[in-house]
């Protein structure tokens, strides 16, 4: 009797497919690296800002805004922080710092100290002195450069937090008050708030750390003049100082020794 073996088909392989940790998941869902990092943060904001700007350049018509284009605060806004040198303060820190201290320093370096140097009687006897001068000359420069950023940026902030815009439409003579509507209103304060505010603090943490600056020079002056003074008392030439108006035997013997020849006052 023969045998029959039917051999039964072989199931089908399963072929298990075991994605790579790279690309899991990559055509479903796009996750993007978030980075929390200074520069990043940064160009957020800077990606922000550029946005409003752009969007907003030319004014929507739907608005009915009656401001000129020139005055209108969002494009104040981009002219200002284009502009030299008010676009330094919106730039990153680094940057910020480093135009700074360049400034400062090539003031206090080529206009400075050769003024405090050639300028005076002596220099060579009070060197550290003139250093202090030249170095503070070039604080104040930076001061005043900062201050005037600070007034320009203010002015702005102010125009894009504030309800109201104040325009002239041919001249000085003819101003005129826009009450803005609800959607300008978010938008220029969504842009004062995230745009013109970190960069006033930016300018107010400046001009402390300059006022201590020169606060610092002020006292190396006088510490300086304090000393030489104690010296100068030390050394006898207080006797001999001359006081316009007022006769001394000490004046006279310094200016016409010969005139007080063999008196036992004269050296």
């Amino acid at each position: 009797m023969a045998r029959f073996l039917h051999s039964s088909p072989k199931p089908p392989q399963l072929s298990f497919f075991f994605p790579s940790s790279s690309n899991f998941l990559s055509p479903i869902f796009s996750f993007p690296k978030l980075s929390l990092q200074h520069h990043h943060l940064y160009n957020f904001k800077s990606s922000i800002s550029k946005t409003f700007a752009s969007s907003f350049r030319n004014g929507r018509p739907e608005t009915g805004c009656p401001v000129p284009l020139e005055q209108q605060p969002i494009n104040e806004y981009q002219t200002l922080s284009t502009s030299f040198p008010f676009s330094w303060a919106s730039s990153d820190i680094v940057e910020y710092s480093s135009k700074l201290l360049v400034t400062g320093a090539s003031f206090a370096l080529f206009i400075g100290l050769p003024v405090a140097w050639f300028g005076t009687v002596g220099p060579e006897t009070e060197p550290f002195k003139r250093i202090i001068c030249s170095v503070s000359s070039g604080i104040l420069l930076v001061t005043l450069a900062v201050v005037r950023m600070y007034l320009g940026w203010a002015y702005v902030g102010n125009r894009l937090l504030s309800a109201t815009v104040e325009y002239e439409e041919t001249g000085w003579y003819d101003g005129q008050i826009w009450v803005k509507t609800a959607e300008v209103l978010a938008r220029d304060r969504l842009l004062g708030s995230f745009s013109v505010k970190p960069v006033l603090s930016r300018l107010k943490f400046t001009l402390v750390v300059l006022a201590a600056s020169l606060f610092a020079c002020a006292l190396f002056l006088t510490g300086i003049d304090g000393d030489q003074n104690v010296s100068n008392i030390r050394s006898g030439n207080a006797s001999t100082r001359v006081i316009p108006g007022v006769y001394s035997d000490e004046s006279a013997r310094a200016f016409e020794p010969d005139e007080f020849c063999g008196e036992p006052g004269l050296p």
